[in-house]
């Protein structure tokens, strides 16, 4: 893939990429595009997904947890999700 498109993916919200991948999920499923038209589009979607992964990682490591010290003050601590 070229750098323009990945450059283009980078740039679409997580919303707007995960729909063009629903998008792209849909249309392969019915198996009606052609095999070049359908390698290009899975293509793109691997990219897609691994741009939708990259903001969920981005988004979970933003994520904190409010906590509440032995003294009663308020604070936050970043979310273990583990």
């Amino acid at each position: 893939m070229s750098s323009n498109k990945n450059a283009a993916i980078a740039a679409l919200s997580f919303e707007s990429a995960l729909a063009e991948l629903e998008t792209i999920v849909r249309n392969l499923e019915t198996g009606k595009a052609a095999l070049e038209d359908s390698i290009s589009a899975y293509e793109r979607g691997v990219a897609l997904k691994q741009h939708c992964e990259s903001k969920l990682r981005e988004a979970q490591a933003k994520i904190e947890k409010i906590t509440v010290g032995p003294d009663g003050k308020i604070g936050t601590a970043p979310f273990d999700s583990e």
